[in-house]
This record gives structure tokens, C-alpha cells and sequence, in this order.
């Protein structure tokens, strides 16, 4: 029996976000569609409805014309969703930019991307973003969520030109590191998002009487397409409890609104669990929900299937090339099926694993997991050959990771072929992080890996080689990293070398790097608990 699975039937959409949210708008006026205690905001559908509307009109105002690319630089806010479905109307393409990101990342993304403005908070408890954009580079248009430039924006909206739109238009532009190589835009249409999100609801049951609290990031597919296509799809709720994640207001938020769906990673999820004030809030709300990101813990599903009493809670599997759900886990599947596994192919999806030639191998042999379906992105923006590279011409997605076919259907995940490290469900590409600390004066040459962690599934490690007759220390080089590159990817741990391993021909063996630092820092268990 070869490792291949079709999902099931779905009737996909081809309308465009914007008819959808119109819909659903019109069809649940009267229903709460967005909740951001944060910001003490309460919106009825309709109510969210004219948010947008204005939204979408005070872009145009800035001269903005469709197929354009605006930048939303912000964490999890009300103005964030007005935003995203206000660049829909107006036929803008939304790109997500990390808020983590420092002034080497944004110019980066500024310079590739295009973007005709850029929409951001001015600061926050974390950063200060109006200075690292000083320090990034400039944009045409520049917008500050909260302040007079965003009041100013509003006022000066003008009608919406007429511009046909395909549901097979460029909806959003992710960042990701791909494969290989730097970050690459990833260009999401209507089609991948609208469909991965209504597909998504479909399996976690959703209705207009769901009510979604969402403490992953908005910039992140999770956060965009898990949260809001999902809820657009069904007039479910959503709920945006803090800027960013805090264990204290998400639990805070189930309670107060009643939420019957939560989301996370794991790591989110055992910082609820192990919350000092945890048993305080009343869970009984609750009844499903995604964790995704990261390997599961068996522990931990079995305590937020008993202790948050979240008896359907779900696994879902894909990555931001495919919108990014390609498998998931059924709300009946026993706990072991939803912690072994990443479930089986979502609807309207083919999976296959693959060996090195490309041949599909059997149940329970390893292999290259791929995807192909409507979820696959329309490629990489102005790289065609990493598009190439990634989509092969017969519309498979090849993912990096390597994965099982049980006989039952569902996938197992065992490695990648790929060296991205996934840290808390945040993608980091090593070759990104070396580049920046090839910039250290003091800094000859450098690899990086990623080595298991129990908590967040992996963490960043460099083995540092240093110029003759430089001297560092391990702080030196984190100082070093703080301010300029996303806290997520300054490495944890440091070690300093004469040499690295390297094969015969001159190409290092990272994962004898990696292997030595699990045996050096004992970290077996962790490592055991990633593979199996």
C-alpha cells in the first residue's frame, strides 16, 4: 500500500473575502463578531461591517490603488482586523509584517516587498516601532494605528473605485523562509484562504454561536486565516484577548466570554495550565479548538482535554505555502490519534510521501511529505525558481518535512529535510540568523541548528568560530543580537569552536553539530520527545 491519501469531498467557495465577510455580515448583523477586551471593543457584525467599509475607503484616500501592497506592522488589535478585510474591499494586497522584527528585518521587507504604505503601532510595552522604522528605511505612505495619522485616514476616505476581482487574486503576502534561502513573500489568494479557513471550521463545527478566543499572532497564517477566514466563513466570534500572548488574559477572556473554541501552540497551552491563578476561571465553555505550531506533549492534550475541559480540542499540520492546513485531526479522534499524529488529509487536499527520487513510498516507510490542492500558494513573489523549487510542475508542494503514512491514513511527522528551525511555533532559517552574525567584528564563522527543547520544541544554537586572536563571551554575542534581530531568533545557547565537522568535500555536518550538543547539554529526552 503506497503513502497516499485524498481527502474528502468539500464544496470549495469562489467568492472573494470581501463577498464573504458581506454575507456573513449581512446574514448575522446583530451578532458579536469581534471582542478585543484589551481595547474594550465590542462589534456586532454589522458593526465591524462599517469599521471596514471606512477602512477600506481611507485607503483608497491615501492614493492607494488595487493591487497595490500595504504593510500591517502591529500586534493582535482591533485595527488589525479592520485592516485585513479593509484591504480585501479596496483590492489591496495585505502584507503581514512581524512585529518581533527589528530594523535589519523590516528593510528587508520593505525593499522586497514593494509596499505602496505601511500601517503601524508608534509603540508598545515591547517595542518601539516608530524608531526601528527610522532606522529600516523609508516608505511612501505611513500610517499610526491609534494616533492622528489613522483618525486623518478615515476622514479623508473617498469611494472605493470599481475593479473586478477573481477569487484567484493575491489576497496576502506572508513572509517565510521558504526552503531555502532569505524569507520570500508567499503570495496567499482569496481561493487558498477563504477555503482553508471554511475547510478548518468545517472541522472544528463551527456556527454562528461559536465564539473563537485567538491568542496567536494575527501576522501568522494561524492568526489570519485559522482565526478570521474561519470565523468570516461561519459568523462564529472572534476574540483577540491581549496584544500579544498572555497566559493571564487569555484564560481571563475564555471565561469572561464564554468561549467555546481556543487556540495556541503548546507552549501557550502550558503556560495556561501551569498558571498560578489557572484554577480560578471557569473552563466549561469550551468544547474545541486548534494547537499547532510545535509537537504536542501526550501530557499536555490530556490535560487541556481534562483540566481545561476542552474534550475536541484538534492537531492541524501545514505550513504558510499552504495556507496553511493540509491535514487535521478529528474532533472524535481519540487523544492518541490527536497527539501521535497531525491527522489525516484535510478535504479537497492529496498528501503523498516521497523518497529521494521521488517515488511514493509505503505505509510506515519514511519520506518527504507533499501537498497538493487548492490550498497551494500561487508561488514566491518575483522568485520564480524557489517557486520551482518548492512547487514541482505537477502542482505538488514539497514541504522539507519528512513524515509516515500509518495504515489508518493519518501522518505521523518524524524530521525535516530542511534545517528551518520551528521555535514556539515561530519559523526561523538558520542561514538568516549566520548572515546577521557574520556582521560581529569579532566573528570568523558561524553555524547555526536548532536543538529540541520540551517546552517550545526547538531553540536556536550557534557554534561560533572567532577571528584570530578575538576573545567573546556568550552575552557578548546575545547583546550583540538585542534590538536587531527578532528576540525568537537571538540563539540561546553559544558555543565556541576551532572548527566545525565537515565531510571530505568541505560541507559542514550540521547535524553532527546538533548531535553533540544534544549529548554535551543532555538533552535526550527532549530530543526523543520531538521524534516520536
Amino acid at each position: 500500500m503506497e503513502s497516499y491519501a485524498r481527502g474528502p469531498s468539500f464544496a470549495l467557495t469562489t467568492k472573494t473575502a470581501p463577498q464573504v465577510f458581506s454575507d456573513t455580515a449581512e446574514k448575522f448583523a446583530d451578532r458579536e463578531a469581534l471582542v478585543v477586551p484589551h481595547q474594550k471593543i465590542r462589534l456586532t457584525w454589522s458593526q465591524l461591517a462599517e469599521e471596514v467599509e471606512k477602512t477600506a475607503r481611507g485607503l483608497i484616500g491615501l492614493g492607494l490603488a488595487p493591487g497595490d501592497r500595504v504593510g500591517v506592522w502591529a500586534t493582535n488589535c482591533a485595527e488589525w482586523i479592520y485592516l485585513q478585510l479593509g484591504c480585501a474591499r479596496a483590492g489591496l494586497v495585505l502584507v503581514n509584517v512581524n512585529p518581533a522584527y527589528r530594523g535589519h528585518e523590516l528593510a528587508y521587507v520593505l525593499d522586497r516587498s514593494g509596499m505602496k504604505a505601511l500601517l503601524l503601532r508608534g509603540c508598545d510595552s515591547r517595542s518601539n516601532y516608530r524608531q526601528i522604522l527610522e532606522e529600516a528605511g523609508t516608505v511612501p505612505r505611513v500610517v499610526y494605528l491609534g494616533e492622528e495619522s489613522w483618525d486623518q485616514m478615515i476622514a479623508n476616505g473617498i469611494d472605493i473605485p470599481g475593479f473586478n476581482a477573481s477569487c484567484h487574486d493575491v489576497l496576502n503576502m506572508q513572509y517565510t523562509s521558504g526552503t531555502t534561502g532569505s524569507p520570500k513573500g508567499v503570495l496567499l489568494t482569496h481561493h487558498n484562504l477563504l477555503n482553508n479557513g471554511k475547510i478548518v471550521a468545517h472541522g472544528l463545527r463551527y456556527t454562528q454561536h461559536d465564539r473563537v478566543c485567538s491568542p496567536v499572532p494575527m501576522y501568522h497564517c494561524f492568526g489570519c486565516v485559522i482565526g478570521t477566514m474561519a470565523v468570516i466563513s461561519t459568523g462564529a466570534t472572534l476574540i483577540l484577548p491581549s496584544p500579544s500572548f498572555n497566559p493571564l488574559a487569555t484564560m481571563q477572556a475564555i471565561h469572561d466570554e464564554r468561549a467555546t473554541s481556543i487556540y495556541g501552540v503548546p507552549t501557550m497551552f502550558i503556560a495556561q495550565l501551569t498558571h498560578p491563578e489557572f484554577s480560578r476561571f471557569d473552563f466549561t465553555s469550551l468544547r474545541t479548538g486548534v494547537m499547532a505550531g510545535a509537537p504536542c506533549p501526550v501530557e499536555v492534550m490530556n490535560r487541556v482535554v481534562n483540566e481545561m475541559l476542552c474534550p475536541q480540542m484538534t492537531i492541524v499540520y501545514g505550513q504558510t505555502e499552504c495556507s496553511p492546513v493540509i491535514t487535521m485531526a478529528g474532533v472524535d479522534d481519540s487523544v492518541e490519534r490527536r497527539v501521535s499524529t497531525v491527522g489525516c488529509a484535510a478535504p479537497e487536499t492529496e498528501i503523498k510521501i516521497i523518497s529521494p527520487d521521488g517515488a511514493i513510498v509505503g505505509v510506515g516507510e519514511q519520506g518527504e511529505i507533499c501537498g497538493r490542492g487548492y490550498a497551494i500558494m500561487k508561488g514566491y513573489d518575483q522568485d520564480p525558481e524557489a517557486t520551482a523549487r518548492a512547487v514541482d510542475k505537477d502542482g505538488w508542494l514539497h514541504t522539507g518535512d519528512l513524515a509516515m503514512m500509518r495504515p489508518d491514513g493519518y501522518f505521523r511527522i518524524t524530521g525535516r529535510l530542511k534545517d528551518m528551525i520551528i521555535r514556539g511555533g515561530e519559523n526561523i532559517y538558520p542561514r538568516e540568523v549566520e548572515e546577521f552574525l557574520y556582521t560581529h567584528p569579532k566573528v570568523a564563522d558561524v553555524q547555526v541548528v536548532g536543538l529540541p527543547d520540551e517546552r517550545l520544541g526547538e531553540t536556536v544554537a550557534a557554534w561560533i568560530k572567532l577571528k584570530a586572536g578575538e576573545t567573546a563571551g556568550e552575552e557578548e554575542i546575545r547583546e550583540f543580537c538585542r534590538g536587531r534581530i527578532a528576540h525568537f531568533k537571538i540563539p540561546q545557547m553559544i558555543r565556541f569552536v576551532d572548527s566545525f565537522p565537515m565531510t571530505v568535500t568541505g560541507k559542514i555536518q550540521k547535524y553532527l553539530i546538533r548531535q553533540a550538543e544534544i549529548r554535551e547539554r543532555h538533552l535526550e529526552k527532549a530530543a526523543s520527545i520531538e521524534t516520536a
